[in-house]
């Protein structure tokens, strides 16, 4: 029997790196999984080794900054397994560049992939979960929440914005069983983050497999108890007073 066996997660950006991550780890408790990503060849892989190790897998290729391909993406979910009991909004992006130089198009998108995707996909599961009597919510967030680097205006503003939405969801959930907690890794081994020339791609990493496993714990927790902020990064790391 897993922890997490008859229930069903969201995970977006589930495609790859922390996403995929966490999307096995809560198949390894039994739990079906819904994956969304924009990315629908990499999707599909993704869902078809899953389903080949045993899960249930529903693959939905969207973009979530689009209201109209968020409500899809739920009719699917509800179509096919009736109920959300976990969401992590997980799908996010970087770009940067000097502040002064930043150009309104990069804000946008970053602000539109890492805050509004996250907020229209929390506006979407809550009244499936207050329906059904509980449900959690998380969202991966990041170090940089809390301290920042130089070049990262939009990114940093975006996850500081996601751990003041958490706040709010917890809030709001909690009077219908619904918790909602924020998970702000630190440095992550995912795809291409070595060899960039990028300083900060060469300090220490945690894997994908590691940061998952708090994010695990987050969502098998009792349901009376929330994590509400969860800081995981490797000990040798930068972090107070790094940038």
């Amino acid at each position: 029997m897993g922890k997490l066996d008859g229930k069903v997660a969201l995970v977006t950006g589930g495609n790859r790196g922390i996403g995929k991550g966490i999307a096995r780890a809560l198949a390894s408790e039994g739990a079906a999984l819904v994956l969304c990503a924009r990315g629908a060849e990499a999707l599909q892989r993704t869902a078809d080794e899953m389903t080949a190790a045993g899960a249930s897998v529903l693959a939905v290729a969207a973009d979530l900054t689009e209201e109209q391909q968020v409500r899809m993406v739920f009719a699917r979910l509800m179509e096919r397994f009736a109920r959300l009991d976990i969401l992590v909004n997980n799908a996010g992006t970087f770009d940067g560049g000097p502040l002064d130089e930043l150009p309104v198009e990069t804000w946008d998108k970053v602000l539109a992939i890492n805050l509004r995707a996250p907020f229209l996909c929390t506006r979407a599961a809550l009244p499936i979960m207050k329906k059904q009597g509980g449900g959690r919510i998380i969202n991966i967030g990041s170090i940089s929440a809390q301290r920042v680097r130089p070049n990262s205006a939009a990114y940093s503003s975006s996850k500081h914005g996601l751990w003041g939405l958490t706040q709010v969801t917890a809030l709001e959930g909690r009077d219908f069983g619904i918790s909602c907690g924020c998970l702000h890794p630190g440095n992550v081994l995912i795809e291409g983050r070595r060899g960039t020339g990028r300083k900060e791609d060469e300090e220490p990493m945690m894997t994908v497999e590691e940061l998952a496993e708090t994010a695990l714990a987050m969502a098998t927790l009792p349901a009376h108890m929330n994590m509400l902020e969860a800081i995981v990064l490797p000990v040798g790391q930068l972090y107070v007073g790094r940038g």
